[in-house]
């Protein structure tokens, strides 16, 4: 990447700037593309459906309502969101097999991590706005993480 998120701070000063609780898990530290957002929490349906779907270089952004008792992500989803091109997750929830999630070319910002899956519902909302953490997403917003941490913009930036 020729960016870092600082920078980028620096030279579009009215991004806004996720309030620091996100952890990176994936084998990608830096990652940007546009969000495809799904809200769900404890339930992982959707995030499956869409990792199997062509991500095109967009990042699958998930409001799990920042509950910590379920892995929204696991190795298993990881490895078809990078088969069909997703740059990566922005995950306000938890992950798991995070020795594996390492290792794969794919960007993870998330919470924590967690060993129990999510029991498959078929519950979930794709392509609505959401918030977190400080910031407030909008279907095609524009997502830049790195070590520093995670920006949005309402577009492309670089």
């Amino acid at each position: 990447m020729s960016w870092t998120t600082p920078d980028l701070c620096d030279q579009f000063p009215d991004v806004q700037v996720a309030e620091p609780v996100f952890r990176g898990y994936g084998g990608n530290i830096a990652f940007a593309g546009q969000a495809v957002t799904v809200k769900c929490v404890d339930d992982n349906s959707r995030v499956r459906e869409l990792a199997a779907t062509p991500g095109e270089g967009r990042v699958i952004v998930v409001d799990g309502g920042g509950s910590l008792r379920r892995a929204l992500l696991g190795d298993q989803i990881a490895a078809n969101a990078v088969k069909h091109g997703w740059s990566g997750f922005l995950i306000f929830g938890c992950v798991r097999d995070v020795e594996a999630l390492a290792t794969l070319p794919l960007g993870v910002q998330a919470l924590a991590s967690h060993p129990m899956k999510t029991e498959k519902r078929g519950l979930g909302d794709v392509e609505v706005p959401v918030a977190f953490a400080g910031l407030s997403i909008r279907p095609g917003d524009w997502i830049y993480a790195d070590a520093n941490g995670v920006i949005v913009a309402k577009s492309r930036l670089l």
